[in-house]
């Protein structure tokens, strides 16, 4: 009985002492002041770090003129505790992370995080007009995760899906369906978590800016089954291989949007149908278009690495388009084919919408649009 006494004592010690570590920067002990980082003061935001051993201590951030390889130094105050302050930045989300000694490091203190392919990095929220949809309503939509089984890429897949408020306590109700695409290094995941998908829905929603609809986010690599996160073995593609030239975009509109009809109350019709996408996900959804000219009526290519010749143009002219809504930077490294895409566009009379925004090939931009395009589907 001694002995087992001995062991639980010694093991609440451990536990104890491990929970102190794990809790040092949360200044729960020894009187210290909480830690608070980030810490937004009117016109200033404040990040701080306690690092013992830390002899440079670097903040980086992506709203800084080189978000990939500029930094700000930070000072080392009491306790050991670094910090800086800066001029708050616009209006926008962003990301930051620390460089201790050469060695990148997240911020302790943020709860607040997105995933960027293989990456999390804390989140930094400016508050403002920019930002209003991008933070929590009142009414919330629901997110989950089904598979569906695909026959064109050999595997069961995973999806992100959204349905709006109020889906679930009225059964007899159909929605329109939005299928938003991510980009290169992307996954099911990306627009949910640094798109802010589900909070400018449901914002748009709540505030009747636009229609209750359900959004679809596939996973546009073909060779995965789901997020690296979830440890699923990848299965080797070759994208030179003719054979599955577009395969994910037949399985997309072949596989993925039956699936949809089938298991969720949708509208099985081309005017309930958008596709939009960015960058790779943009490159998608023209595709899709070209292929399917009929499925979709509401077409938004964000930043897209794509393009359609005048002849695929003219059919999809003739199928009847509600809606084509053309974005991109005019700072990105694909504007010139937005530009060129705008002009095929114009020179087939296919009536569009061409938003040009600041900055380049980043998620401040496609946060935007979707921000901006939701409020015109399906009016």
């Amino acid at each position: 009985m001694k002995r087992i006494l001995s062991t639980l004592a010694l093991c609440l010690a451990v536990a104890g002492a491990m929970n102190a570590q794990e809790l040092t920067n949360f200044a729960f002990f020894g009187g210290q002041k909480p830690i608070v980082s980030p810490e937004i003061q009117n016109d200033s935001v404040t990040f701080r770090l306690k690092a013992d051993y830390a002899t440079v201590v670097k903040l980086s951030g992506s709203w800084m003129p080189n978000p990939w390889g500029g930094t700000i130094d930070m000072t080392r105050g009491e306790n050991n505790v670094w910090s800086v302050k800066i001029p708050l930045p616009a209006p926008e989300i962003y990301t930051y992370n620390f460089v201790v000694d050469g060695v990148a490091v997240n911020d302790p203190q943020n709860v607040l995080v997105q995933r960027d392919g293989t990456r999390y990095l804390p989140m930094l929220t400016v508050p403002g007009e920019r930002t209003e949809n991008y933070g929590e309503a009142h009414q919330h939509g629901t997110v989950s995760h089904p598979w569906y089984d695909s026959k064109i890429l050999g595997m069961s897949r995973r999806l992100t899906v959204y349905t709006p408020y109020g889906y679930e306590n009225n059964p007899k109700k159909k929605y329109p369906v939005l299928y938003l695409l991510h980009g290169a290094g992307g996954d099911e995941e990306a627009w949910s978590s640094m798109g802010r998908a589900a909070q400018i829905l449901d914002n748009l929603i709540e505030k009747g800016l636009a229609e209750p609809m359900i959004v679809v986010m596939p996973n546009g690599n073909p060779g995965q089954a789901a997020a690296r996160t979830l440890n699923i073995p990848e299965k080797p593609f070759d994208w030179r291989d003719p054979a599955m030239r577009d395969s994910y975009v037949k399985s997309l509109c072949t596989e993925i949007v039956p699936f949809i009809e089938k298991n969720f109350r949708a509208i099985a019709k081309p005017a309930s149908r958008a596709i939009a996408g960015l960058s790779m996900g943009g490159g998608h959804t023209i595709s899709a278009s070209i292929l399917y000219p009929e499925m979709f009526d509401y077409i938004c290519p964000l930043s897209a690495a794509g393009s359609a010749t005048p002849e695929q143009i003219a059919t999809l002219k003739k199928a009847g388009v509600k809606l084509y809504f053309l974005a991109c930077g005019n700072t990105d490294f694909l504007f010139q084919g937005a530009e060129e895409m705008h002009a095929k566009l114009n020179e087939q009379g296919l009536e569009h919408e061409y938003f040009v925004s600041d900055g380049g090939h980043v998620w401040a931009n496609w946060r935007l649009y979707l921000n901006t395009f939701a409020r015109k589907l399906f009016k």
